[in-house]
């Protein structure tokens, strides 16, 4: 009895295997350059393999890169009328489907075409090609001007762009981007797509006429902020700690100063790609000295990770808010978290902001493993709120110390909070 039990489980986990490598899936992704098309494709692909299922990027630009050489930064290379920029192009997507077919009618599961795909011949011409399996649409949508202008900061660093200086980089990436608006069509009569928010992780229309395979994980991940490494960690000291004063824009203190040589050094040996700040002058104080200790490290500073504004209390100490404003005093007290400082902010309205920091940080650091968000007391309480989805009655007493930086995992599979010191 007992072996047949053990029988029967084997054939049904056989069986659950087999089935599932039966499943084969064409992923096609569509949008402009610099809009997260291949960190969504790179991270999907990292999600589906982490569940077993055997999934591979093909990236056109990383092929048109190794085949061509440097000359392809030139923006009119990518000019609609270049005839031979077009040929050498398609030759390049041509190549990328050969692969992605070849890759399926092998043990793969799931070939990620990654490239912008944004011409209705471009994409008949792939649903005709890779014909033996079901194809999946994914349209990035993101005009955000800022994060746009972010993300090209970040793509002209390519070696691609060495030969050209920072103007003539951005310039030449923005052509591009113009020349690829001549021939954009947003999917609409393809038969499987979602319309994707990449900054947002917003799906914003869907259409499915086929049964696609892995479809609720896939979904599931297109919406779900993923981090792998998350370091939070708040400034060092400053004047201002010393005296109790909140807000402001004081520099670190010689102690702070340690404090940030200190965090250097603890990161040395780990690769941090991207280090995110607030506008504040600590936040960029404590960030410098991990920076001259990394390789290739950049340091973007957002304003969504500005400390709370307190209104008229602005760089006032705890001490003299409670002496000359003990109405406002009081009041904070009853709720610290919806209290809103007047002429300020409070716990609760800073959310959106922080909110939407977190999603621009995720979204400009790319496949990074690694990020670092250096902020302040009140803004990393709501960073470890958006994660950890604490009571909002909790949120402005959580543990924020300057010696010590909390470490985050937040996958689909895998949730990690731990508080280290450095």
């Amino acid at each position: 009895m007992f072996w047949n039990r053990i029988w029967v489980a084997l054939l049904c986990k056989t069986a659950i295997i087999a089935a599932m490598q039966s499943k084969k899936l064409y992923i096609v992704m569509v949008g402009l350059p610099a809009r997260g098309k291949s960190t969504i494709a790179s991270r999907l692909r990292d999600s589906l393999i982490r569940d077993s299922i055997l999934s591979k990027v093909f990236n056109n630009g990383q092929l048109r890169r190794r085949l061509t050489g440097i000359e392809t930064s030139q923006a009119a290379f990518y000019a609609p009328e270049n005839r031979e920029g077009v040929a050498i192009r398609e030759k390049i997507a041509l190549m990328n489907m050969e692969k992605a077919r070849d890759f399926l009618a092998g043990r793969g599961q799931v070939a990620i075409l990654d490239a912008t795909n944004v011409s209705i011949k471009r994409r008949e011409k792939i649903s005709s090609f890779l014909s033996d399996h079901q194809l999946l649409f994914i349209e990035c949508i993101n005009e955000d001007k800022e994060i746009l202008e972010a993300n090209i900061a970040r793509k002209i660093c390519l070696p691609e762009f060495s030969h050209l200086n920072r103007d003539e980089a951005v310039r030449s990436f923005n052509q591009r981007i113009d020349f690829y608006k001549a021939i954009y069509r947003p999917v609409e009569n393809e038969k499987n797509f979602i319309k994707l928010d990449s900054l947002n992780r917003r799906i914003l229309g869907e259409s499915l006429g086929d049964d696609i395979p892995f479809y609720d994980r896939l979904r599931d991940f297109l919406v779900t902020d993923v981090v792998k490494n998350l370091f939070l960690v708040r400034h060092g000291e400053t004047f201002f700690n010393l005296e109790n004063r909140i807000g402001g824009d004081s520099p670190l203190t010689q102690r702070g100063i340690e404090q940030a040589r200190s965090l250097a050094r603890h990161f040395r040996k780990k690769s941090i790609p991207v280090i995110f700040t607030s506008k504040k002058l600590r936040t960029i104080e404590t960030a410098e000295p991990i920076k001259e200790l990394q390789k290739n490290c950049t340091i973007i500073s957002l304003e969504e990770f500005n400390e709370i504004n307190s209104g008229i209390c602005e760089c006032m100490s705890y001490e003299e808010i409670r002496n000359y404003m003990p109405e406002v005093h009081s009041q904070r007290q009853k709720d610290k978290y919806y209290y809103v400082y007047p002429g300020g902010e409070g716990y609760a309205t800073m959310k959106e902001r922080i909110d939407r920091g977190i999603k621009k940080a995720l979204y400009l650091s790319g496949v990074s493993q690694n990020i670092m968000i250096i902020g302040h007391r009140a803004v990393n309480r709501m960073i470890l709120a958006h994660f950890l989805y604490r009571r909002t009655e909790d949120v402005p007493y959580t543990y924020i110390p300057q010696d010590k930086f909390y470490h985050i995992v937040a996958t689909q599979n895998k949730k990690l909070f731990e508080l280290r010191r450095f």
